[in-house]
């Protein structure tokens, strides 16, 4: 079996004015997706998303004419384009799902099958007002979800600690709540300076004093001097980064030299599937918990998802959903089902060979930028 062609559909779905006043002002903001098809020349096409890969023409030809089995090939020569253009992991999502379809199995079952659903947590997006935020979280809550993650604004940490308190008073002691404080990686543009770790000591004390289960981001990465910090000044407190981390190395150090309780690459742009399966056993073997980032669309969802369940990773699962404004409709777009979470609050692990997915052919169509 060789790979014939590989071809990108990037596809443009307009955001909501919520939704464009969370992470950008500017009112053209869109969420793009590039849908990745690695076709072969016995007819199975392998399917990846969650990065916009671009300038990957300039690297197609390193893939083409190859054998779509030979993914430990393909991840060494996607690492080595990272050092001259972008990160290119949907396209090892897309041969894992092939390698899945000629298996005849889900992508989980190849990277180990250890559960086939997970809990799931609510990951929100839209800074709302403590009582809003509240009313939303009693909302998830009664579709089954355990827990949540509130995004805190730095520029708005008062705020921010309010909504937490609110969800906390609302849904009692045994629910989950997770914090993200998105100091580690920024939107496109945002040069505003880091909270410095004196002011971020003083929120995260606050944040503990509710009970949070992890804060996510606190520090930006260089400062792993600083998260330790943070550790020590909160017995108890898991500290959670990693997402974004685009060096697979830098990641590795941060699991050597225990910076973090919980490690969370996202297969799809920080490291790839597999080496993101070798982070997630070396740090479920050191007793650290691996869940990924999962903020892309349906199909990057699926490949965090298949490894995740895969390893055996937990406690919970990241689903990114804040009703009204971000559902799962308007973030599966591309896909001909979205994904949805049971009334048990599990999210389950397709039984289909690959990933597990069909596309809406006419909703590639209709949204592809021409």
């Amino acid at each position: 079996m060789k790979i014939t062609d590989i071809t990108l559909d990037r596809v443009r779905l307009p955001l909501d004015p919520p939704l464009r006043a969370a992470w950008d002002p500017d009112p053209r903001t869109v969420f793009d997706a590039t849908v990745v098809r690695v076709h072969t020349d016995d007819g199975v096409v392998g399917i990846g998303s969650g990065d916009t890969m671009d300038g990957f023409d300039a690297y197609r030809h390193l893939f083409v004419g190859t054998d779509p089995l030979a993914i430990a090939r393909h991840v060494r020569a996607i690492e080595t384009c990272a050092l001259h253009g972008g990160h290119y992991w949907p396209l090892e999502a897309a041969l894992w799902d092939l390698a899945g379809k000629v298996a005849g199995l889900p992508v989980a079952t190849l990277f180990g099958g250890t559960y086939d659903a997970v809990p799931a947590y609510a990951s929100f997006c839209v800074l709302r007002p403590p009582a809003e935020r509240a009313e939303v979280a009693h909302r998830v809550a009664e579709e089954g979800f355990r827990a949540v993650k509130i995004r805190v604004d730095r520029d708005r940490a008062d705020e921010g600690v309010a909504a937490v308190a609110a969800v906390r008073e609302a849904l009692g002691p045994e629910f989950a709540i997770m914090v993200d404080l998105n100091q580690a990686w920024r939107m496109a543009g945002d040069v505003a300076p880091a909270t410095d770790l004196a002011a971020t000591r003083r929120l995260v004390r606050r944040l503990a004093d509710l009970d949070v289960f992890w804060v996510e981001e606190p520090l930006p990465y260089a400062d792993a001097d600083g998260m330790r910090t943070l550790r020590a000044d909160n017995p108890g407190l898991r500290i959670a980064a990693g997402e974004m981390q685009r060096s697979f190395g830098e990641l590795l150090r941060l699991l050597d030299d225990d910076v973090l309780d919980v490690h969370q690459p996202d297969v799809v742009l920080a490291a790839g599937m597999s080496r993101v399966r070798t982070l997630a056993e070396l740090a479920l073997l050191r007793h650290r918990a691996f869940t990924p980032h999962s903020w892309t669309n349906g199909i990057g969802v699926l490949a965090n998802l298949h490894v995740s369940a895969g390893v055996g990773g937990g406690p919970y699962f990241e689903f990114p959903y804040d009703p009204p404004d971000w559902t799962p409709a308007r973030r599966d777009f591309p896909l001909a089902a979205p994904l949805t979470v049971g009334d048990d609050g599990m999210l389950a692990v397709p039984s289909a060979p690959g990933l597990g997915f069909t596309l809406d052919e006419e909703a590639i169509a209709r949204w592809r930028v021409r």
